[in-house]
């Protein structure tokens, strides 16, 4: 009789913290982002200073069926505006330059999303993006029960995807568009109404490659 695969318990929270206690801290420093689908993009990334940035990738406990925590920004700002996104922004100073502060507390502003209700786990290697940032994702597991307040300067609203849909290959759109006369390759992943794709996919799509695939 041969023992049960240690990762194949499903998609529970504890099931995706196994995993990530098991292969999640592997070569951290083998950077991902824009450039991995598009190797032309690496002279870009290259050319300007990288702004340090972190997100919480927000694992909800509901069970047996784990959910992940994204927002949609508001059309008002900046960057990357009316897009899917994980709550996060830049690492401050007062943030004593770690990562896991960073996306704490701008999960905090961004969505009310209290620190003693996250169980931080670890990390992804940094996402690298042509729009000038270096993005550490930290994983955090989410104990419910907890409140979600949108900040509507930046949040215009938060939503919750299974982590099976997300984890799930089929759903993994790789598409195309010209950009600077070029075609750019990207990930996306319909979800009903929403539409992730760009650097929030690119981070699934990491955390796909690196614990489910």
């Amino acid at each position: 009789m041969t023992s049960a695969d240690p990762l194949d318990e499903g998609f529970s929270a504890r099931a995706f913290a196994r995993r990530v206690a098991l292969k999640g801290n592997e070569r951290l420093d083998d950077d991902h982002g824009d450039h991995r689908l598009n190797p032309g993009l690496d002279a870009l990334i290259a050319a300007k200073p990288l702004r340090d940035a972190a997100v919480l990738v927000p694992i909800v406990d509901r069970g047996d069926e784990a959910s992940v925590i994204l927002t949609l920004r508001t059309t008002s700002l900046r960057k990357h505006s009316g897009q899917v996104a994980f709550p996060g922004g830049a690492i401050d100073p007062e943030d004593d330059y770690e990562p896991e502060k960073a996306a704490l507390r701008e999960a905090h502003e961004e969505i009310g999303l209290e620190g003693r209700h996250v169980e931080l786990l670890g990390r992804l290697p940094r996402y690298l993006t042509t729009t000038g940032y270096s993005i550490i994702p930290v994983l955090g597991l989410v104990h419910p029960p907890f409140e979600i307040a949108a900040n509507p300067d930046e949040v215009a609203d938060v939503f919750e995807v299974p982590l099976s849909f997300l984890m799930n290959p089929a759903n993994h759109r790789r598409e195309s568009r010209m950009w600077q006369d070029q075609e750019r390759f990207y990930y996306t992943m319909p979800f009903g109404d929403r539409f992730i794709w760009g650097v929030t996919a690119g981070i699934i799509r990491t955390l796909y490659e690196r614990l489910y695939s």
